[in-house]
């Protein structure tokens, strides 16, 4: 983990700029440098005060699956674990009537997640399942210049808000995968992937300069690097590659997983792992290709299952957060209810209870990898030795709290002014 470790000396700088000498201070960890994600779809009725189901019109899309009345609980052990939210932009939902975007209950929820101190990922921009049914209607060009405008429209009303976006989902599938009769299906296999792609990356970057932008998909197979090659070679700028990794049917192991993420990582470029589930059930059987054609009526958490996956998600973090290229790790989903495929991947059961993982994340995530508030005393030249995770921190001496930034891994210095805000 020394990659992600700073040991860094800390001058702390009384109110005057003066260090501050032979003082008792107090220092402490504030937040993670690592991109520790979750969904955040529960909660956009929270965030836009729909906690009376009776406030919630029926053409209104929730997205989650939690209930209205567990949204405040939920919240509270989200936020305990988590800095980044991914927030759900599907457009078949997101504007199933043309000029019709839910833009604004999607942006209350970005700044409910802001105003808490978390970045916020939009999800995604381009992909060719739930698409707005109304593309249909429309010939080719005029599909094209639709999504095109699409793409410039929300990168624009959220810039600042939503900076990271994945830019196009699953293209590795996308010209050819059945799903019925859709717009950007039909786009696709007119024009091509790279066409796809490139209309993206380059939309998106248009409409904010400043914005990160993913690949993303499940397909992690040669076919997804070949495609990412072939991206490269084009000319395309990818900010970041996003791997999903949804363990259905069972944890693939430290070794498999640090493989695949070697492949990755030789193009030289933040991996993000976008998407990633385990089971706290049982696993869904080895024979099914796609997940999405598992389907049962209930698939129960169970004890044997919770603490399995307490023990998965521990080393499957540890694996991830070791290799350098990692630089989030994106979980789908805080409860049970209302998950994909309706599988036990929650790190919290239905009914609001912990699981077992829950703690087991806690314990690693403000626990082992956190600074708590620690006192220390400050030499003659008001410098402190502080070694943790890159990160914010604050040191609080005699009322006052001062920030720093540790963004250097190994020996690094830092600076600390207190009463700096008055």
């Amino acid at each position: 983990m020394r990659h992600r470790i700073a040991d860094a000396t800390v001058t702390v700088l009384g109110p005057d700029g003066r260090p501050l000498a032979d003082t008792e201070v107090t220092v402490e960890q504030t937040r993670h440098a690592f991109a520790f994600g979750n969904i955040g779809f529960d909660f956009i009725p929270l965030a836009n005060g729909e906690t009376d189901a009776d406030a919630v019109a029926e053409e209104v899309e929730t997205f989650g699956g939690a209930a209205l009345d567990q949204l405040e609980h939920l919240s509270g052990l989200w936020l305990e674990l988590f800095n980044t939210a991914t927030l759900p932009f599907y457009w078949g939902r997101f504007e199933p009537q043309r000029g019709k975007p839910d833009t604004e209950r999607l942006r209350k929820t970005a700044q409910w997640f802001a105003d808490r101190g978390v970045t916020v990922k939009g999800h995604p921009l381009v992909w060719h399942t739930v698409t707005a049914p109304w593309l249909l209607d429309l010939p080719l060009d005029e599909i094209e210049q639709a999504q095109r405008a699409r793409i410039q429209r929300d990168v624009s009303d959220f810039a600042g808000l939503i900076d990271i976006w994945d830019a196009i989902n699953e293209s590795v599938i996308m010209p050819v995968f059945t799903n019925g009769d859709n717009g950007i299906t039909k786009l696709a296999y007119d024009r091509g992937r790279l066409h796809m792609i490139r209309m993206a990356f380059e939309e998106a970057r248009a409409a904010n300069p400043d914005v990160t932008l993913l690949i993303n998909d499940f397909d992690l197979s040669s076919a997804y690097e070949c495609l990412i090659e072939g991206v490269l070679e084009a000319g395309i700028q990818i900010d970041a590659i996003g791997l999903q990794t949804h363990m259905h049917q069972g944890y693939w192991g430290e070794e498999k997983m640090l493989a695949m993420v070697d492949r990755f990582a030789r193009y030289g470029l933040p991996l993000h792992m976008t998407e990633s589930t385990i089971l706290s059930g049982h696993i869904m059987p080895a024979e099914i290709e796609d997940l999405n054609d598992y389907r049962i009526p209930e698939w129960p958490s169970t004890p044997e299952g919770e603490e399995r996956q307490a023990d998965e998600l521990v080393r499957h973090y540890r694996s991830l957060v070791s290799h350098p290229s990692i630089q989030a790790i994106n979980y789908w989903g805080i409860t049970d209810n209302g998950s994909w495929l309706g599988a036990p991947v929650g790190l919290v059961r239905g009914d609001g209870s912990l699981k077992p993982s829950f703690g087991a994340m806690r314990d690693l995530i403000k626990g082992e990898w956190w600074l708590a508030p620690t006192p220390l005393r400050t030499d003659a030249d008001g410098r402190v030795p502080v070694s943790g995770f890159l990160g914010d921190y604050a040191v609080i001496a005699g009322g006052d709290t001062a920030a720093f930034t540790l963004t250097t891994a190994g020996e690094t210095t830092a600076e600390a002014r207190l009463g700096a805000g008055r």
